[in-house]
């Protein structure tokens, strides 16, 4: 079998998503750190802490790291909406897919986060975090499986049953849906 020639980019993606893989699995074993190394640690050990700290995920707001008082939302997945730049898959324009959702457009455009309800039944949060799901879309495209915080309650214009798509699926939404990176038929 012959395996698929990657460009430079995808060469380097590949690279960090197997490198990132590497600190999860010592996270898992208990010993990873972030800290100075302990005494005791091995240089295999040495070396993943030093990859780990160079590895670690793009910031953005309502990542989690500072808003620690919020919990995070599980996300199987989000659509980001904004005027003139709308996602593969949306025939529709930006002021159409707000009429059908049930808000009214704005500039800055709105996030549809994919979620669960208290009853795990699908809902979408239709959020101003627009900013936050794209700082979600970079970790995301790197494998790094993360959340954001619970949006305020004034930054979520609606909640409706079911996902509205398309979506980019998260990490948990690829494992959760078992799509694992094949598109929808």
């Amino acid at each position: 079998m012959t395996t698929p020639e990657l460009s430079e980019l995808d060469y380097l993606r590949e690279i960090e998503r197997l490198a990132y893989r590497v600190t999860v699995e010592a996270s898992n074993e208990d010993w990873l750190s972030f800290e100075p190394d302990p005494d005791d640690a091995t240089p295999l050990q040495r070396s993943v802490n030093a990859l780990a700290r160079v590895l670690r995920s793009y910031h953005f707001d309502g990542d989690g790291c500072v808003d620690e008082d919020r919990p995070l939302v599980r996300l199987v997945g989000a659509t980001a909406l904004k005027p003139g730049a709308m996602p593969a898959g949306v025939d529709e324009n930006y002021e159409d897919a707000c009429t059908r959702i049930g808000v009214d457009p704005r500039p800055e455009g709105w996030a549809l986060w994919n979620t669960w309800d208290d009853e795990d039944r699908p809902v979408t949060m239709v959020v101003t975090a627009v900013e936050t799901t794209e700082g979600l879309f970079d970790n995301w495209s790197h494998g790094r499986a993360l959340d954001p915080v619970t949006p305020l309650p004034s930054q979520i214009a609606l909640v409706r049953r079911g996902w509205i798509g398309p979506m980019t699926f998260s990490p948990r939404g690829v494992s959760h849906t078992g799509r694992g990176g094949q598109p929808l038929s």
